[in-house]
């Protein structure tokens, strides 16, 4: 049974009997390619959390009123890349199970793998919208199949073609742009055509992760691998309301947050208003 933990993303403290949504970490960066540092993410978004409101001017909403419990982070193995995986899988599993939403605090993008394994279970017809600096297509990196420059590749695996819709996309290698031309749809660089895709997306169910390096890192510096150019966090703030406010969104994600690379904590703080847009326009 799933029970509260103490340390919470504020005011994301309802009694699990009455929360709609589960609120998670998964402390992991054991395949990053560049620079580590998210297995901070997750607990530095829960404790940040408390110096922006709960409520939120942009929706006219507030936390206060919104049934989510935060369950802390999960106690993830490291070494074990395949093993972290299925524990976030087997945990994503049990909140689907007592009729919840699963929404994910990484950690570094491959985490995303292990919720989404549980998803599809559960929604074999789920899709995906998927916010990113880089595609994460890549079928292998240094000849590891598991990495978080492989994720998406690895999540369409289980959805097969056409059901990934990505957005923001500004870097990866050029087998990467080909082949995701063929098999996923990819809008460079923004995010045009992101309310046609919500239409078409409509009376479907909706797997959301957003890798917070979609947005420019004038903005958000605290990341892992940081990719000139991007997306505004006004940008970012409309799109993530519009997406969750219209899709179904039965499981998603917030992630890439590396707090050593911002001392000013300017990136934590734009991760928690993300993560409070979030939650709030899922509020039907």
């Amino acid at each position: 049974m799933l029970s509260k933990n103490t340390e919470t993303f504020m005011a994301c403290d309802k009694d699990i009997s009455l929360a709609d949504t589960i609120l998670f970490g998964a402390p992991f960066d054991s395949t990053t390619s560049y620079r580590p540092g998210t297995r901070f993410g997750s607990s530095t978004i829960r404790r940040e959390s408390f110096g922006i409101e709960t409520y939120s001017p942009y929706q006219d909403k507030d936390l206060e009123d919104v049934a989510v419990l935060d369950y802390g982070d999960l106690e993830l193995v490291f070494g074990d890349t395949g093993a972290a995986l299925e524990q976030i899988t087997h945990f994503t599993r049990e909140v689907l199970n007592e009729g919840k939403r699963p929404f994910m605090l990484g950690g570094e993008h491959l985490v995303t793998l292990g919720a989404f394994r549980a998803v599809f279970e559960k929604y074999p017809q789920v899709e995906i919208i998927h916010f990113d600096a880089h595609s994460d297509l890549r079928q292998e990196y240094l000849g590891a199949k598991l990495s978080h420059a492989c994720v998406l590749r690895r999540c369409w695996e289980l959805t097969g073609d056409r059901r990934i819709h990505q957005f923001g996309i500004r870097s990866g290698d050029k087998e990467e742009f080909q082949w995701g031309s063929a098999h996923v749809h990819t809008q460079k660089f923004d995010f045009r055509g992101l309310e046609e895709t919500l239409d078409g997306l409509s009376g479907k169910q909706v797997y959301f992760t957003v890798d917070l390096d979609v947005l420019d890192p004038g903005c958000f510096p605290g990341t892992g691998t940081p990719e000139p150019g991007g997306v505004s966090f006004e940008e970012l703030r409309r799109a993530v309301t519009l997406v969750c406010s219209r899709a179904d969104i039965v499981g998603c994600d917030v992630n890439e947050l590396s707090p050593p690379y911002d001392p000013s904590g300017i990136s934590a703080m734009a991760a928690c208003k993300i993560v409070r847009e979030m939650l709030l326009a899922m509020m039907k």
